[in-house]
C-alpha cells in the first residue's frame, strides 16, 4: 500500500497531488499556500465517498476505507488510464459492492485495465474481458461473448 496511516486521508490524498505539481519543488511553503491542491485532493475524496472522513487518520479507516483511499490518490492524478490489481481483494461482500459501485461512477474518459478473480465483480464491471485459466487465454471479447462462452462457464461461473 502506498498510504501513510499516521496521516489525515485529507493529507494522504494532498501528498499524491502535491507529487504531481510543481508545488513539489516549494517544500518551504505549506501546502496551504496552494488552494487548488486542496481543490483537487477533496474533488478525488468525493469521487470515492471519503469526504466526510477527509480528517480521519488512515489508521482509523476499515480495510474497505484503505482501498478507497488508494483509488483516490490514483484519480488525484487525474490519469487517462487506471491499472488495478483486485481492487475487491480481501474486502468484505458489502465492501467489494462499495467498491464495484465506486469503480462504476467513475469518469468514462478513464480507461480501466483490472485483474479480479471475482467473476461476477469482473463482468459486472468490464466491457471488454479477457479470461485466463493456467496462463492460457480461454476467451477474450466483449462481457457478454465472454460469459457465454462455454469453458468460461464451466470453468469460472460453475455452469
Amino acid at each position: 500500500t502506498n498510504i501513510f496511516p499516521d496521516l489525515t486521508v485529507l493529507e494522504n490524498c494532498l501528498l499524491a497531488v502535491q507529487a504531481l505539481t510543481p508545488a513539489r519543488f516549494a517544500m518551504l511553503r505549506p501546502v496551504g499556500a496552494f488552494p487548488e491542491l486542496h481543490e483537487r485532493a477533496r474533488t478525488a475524496l468525493e469521487a470515492v465517498g471519503l469526504d466526510a472522513l477527509a480528517e480521519a487518520q488512515v489508521r482509523n479507516l476499515s480495510h474497505g476505507e484503505q482501498r478507497q483511499l488508494e483509488v483516490a490518490l490514483a484519480l488525484a492524478g487525474r490519469p487517462r488510464l487506471l491499472l488495478l490489481d483486485e481492487p475487491t481483494a480481501g474486502l468484505s461482500p458489502a465492501e467489494s459492492r462499495l467498491m464495484a459501485d465506486l469503480l462504476r461512477r467513475l469518469d468514462p474518459a478513464i480507461t480501466v485495465l483490472m485483474i479480479e478473480h471475482d467473476m461476477d465483480i469482473a463482468l459486472e464491471l468490464s466491457e471488454m474481458v479477457t479470461v485466463l485459466h493456467y496462463g492460457q487465454i480461454i476467451a477474450d471479447g466483449r462481457r457478454d461473448d465472454v460469459k457465454a462462452d462455454p469453458q468460461v462457464r464451466e470453468i469460472y461461473l460453475g455452469a
